[in-house]
């Protein structure tokens, strides 16, 4: 049976939380290293983009590995490094090329082992259920960040679905914008580029 928590016990307890600062304090709050997030859109929205634009703030308080299951080292993920790093070596940024489960598994037991993972995306890396519950369970002081597909106005397919309710924060991406929602208060929307976005919410109005 596992340990039953006071008032005392759960007031006193401490986490590894991310002091967040600026648009992303704003979005997200001060998040703990550990759980799932996710990053949902249809195509050409900037999903993508806003995910390499979190994986570069999150080198700001631990080392990140961006798994690009569904790109891979291609021209286009080269040019959405380019773009969002500026030319700026990190030492704590790390690209997959198409890293499945079991690779991600063995270099997440690794010492020195990244502290987040971006997958990306859900769907391309073919993740069943139990296997999402695995890496959670086994790795609870990671932080995953899952990007997926849509279906509509949710993630597309079963498995998205469930860890879209699982996730400590979601953010819906449209027309270049992020609208988040967590369990960290946050919830300030957050532009994956202005001029993009003010464009096409403008001529939503």
């Amino acid at each position: 049976m596992k340990r039953a928590y006071s008032v005392r016990n759960v007031l006193d307890a401490k986490f590894n939380t991310l002091e967040f600062d600026g648009e992303w304090l704003e979005a997200v709050g001060k998040p703990e290293l550990g759980g799932s997030w996710m990053v949902y859109g249809a195509p050409k929205n900037g999903k993508t983009s806003l995910s390499m634009k979190l994986a570069r703030y999150l080198t700001r308080f631990c080392r990140v590995a961006y798994d690009s299951v569904e790109e891979g080292l291609s021209l286009s993920m080269q040019n959405c490094v380019e773009r969002t790093f500026g030319g700026e070596a990190s030492r704590r940024f790390v690209l997959l090329n198409k890293e499945g489960v079991e690779e991600l598994t063995e270099r997440l037991s690794r010492r020195c082992s990244p502290d987040a993972v971006v997958v990306d995306t859900v769907q391309f890396l073919g993740l069943r259920w139990e296997e999402y519950k695995t890496l959670t369970e086994r790795f609870p002081h990671k932080l995953f960040v899952w990007v997926s597909h849509v279906d509509g106005n949710q993630p597309e397919g079963r498995v998205a679905k469930k860890i879209w309710r699982d996730a400590d924060v979601y953010i819906r991406v449209e027309g270049f914008r992020g609208f988040p929602v967590g369990r960290y208060m946050g919830g300030a929307p957050i532009d994956v580029d202005r001029e993009l976005a003010e464009r096409y919410w403008g001529m939503q109005k």
